[in-house]
């Protein structure tokens, strides 16, 4: 072990709770697209800390502390998706033109999202959280040491063990099993995060190759959100606008379709991609706890 397992926690903790506090000080005194981003990363990686906490901590208090973390980047999911998209589409649309009617749809609904998300950073209060986050953290301060670092790692074991469960059960023909098994991996790649200074042995390429494993997965549920929402944008060109040229309305609903047949292709094709590396999941951690890890072999 090249680092107590107390020491680490606490300051995990201090420069995760920093961070975020910092961001949404921020994103309130300059509200931006990028200062929304960088809250919900911030929250995101506090959130995983005390999802770690909590598996050797016991207390209601850090319950608490995850539901508020969980309803903030809740109510942040939908704009995040809207970004993403009009991120997407702003590399494709060179190549399909079409895609100018989702990205005028997008905007719309990014910028209700915006105004919402404005209105929740402006209500929201670090102070809220920070009794009760002190309050753990005095906590953390007398948890016994003798077998800390150990409980950390089977809580690592034991959210691999999940991962691996979830990778025996992907089906490709339901993508949902796939979307289980992402959610899983990023509990246990932020697991990870926290806790490699355990082991003197961790490469810190683990990281990158995760990362991009996790992404292959986050194309596929990309791909099914915009179909989703090109799906949405289609019933709403159900009926001729009234004040629109019915001319217009069959050209953007031909455009709708070919917008339909561009992200399908590109769904098959981030499916089949994952599909050939999804093994590479074997080789981020060891197999059982009385295993070794793949990068000592």
């Amino acid at each position: 072990m090249t680092m107590d397992a107390k020491a680490l926690l606490l300051n995990a903790l201090d420069t995760r709770w920093k961070k975020y506090r910092s961001e949404l000080k921020l994103c309130r005194a300059e509200f931006s697209e990028e200062a929304v981003h960088d809250v919900r990363v911030a929250a995101r990686r506090l959130l995983a800390f005390f999802d770690l906490l909590r598996s050797v901590l016991h207390h209601a208090r850090i319950q608490t502390i995850r539901r508020a973390l969980k309803n903030q980047l809740a109510e942040l999911d939908d704009l995040r998706d809207a970004q993403v998209l009009l991120a997407d589409i702003s590399e494709y649309i060179h190549e399909v033109p079409d895609l100018e009617v989702f990205r005028e749809y997008l905007e719309k609904k990014e910028r209700k999202y915006l105004r919402a998300a404005r209105t929740m950073v402006a209500s929201h209060k670090a102070g809220n959280l920070s009794e009760r986050v002190e309050k753990a953290r005095i906590m953390i301060t007398e948890l016994p040491g003798e077998e800390l670092a150990e409980q950390l790692l089977e809580a690592a074991d034991e959210a691999y063990a999940r991962v691996l469960r979830l990778y025996g059960a992907v089906d490709a023909e339901r993508v949902a099993t796939i979307h289980k098994l992402r959610i899983a991996f990023k509990r246990f790649r932020y697991t990870v995060e926290v806790l490699h200074p355990l082991l003197e042995t961790f490469l810190l390429d683990n990281f990158e190759r995760m990362h991009t494993y996790q992404t292959m997965m986050g194309d596929i549920q990309d791909m099914e959100v915009a179909l989703d929402g090109l799906s949405e944008l289609m019933d709403t060109l159900q009926k001729p606008d009234p004040e629109s040229p019915r001319s217009l309305w069959e050209l953007d609903k031909a455009k709708a379709l070919s917008i339909h047949e561009h992200y399908a292709s590109r769904f098959r094709n981030v499916l089949l991609a994952y599909l050939e590396d999804k093994g590479e999941v074997l080789t981020f951690w060891r197999p059982a706890p009385e295993g070794s890890f793949p990068w000592e072999k």
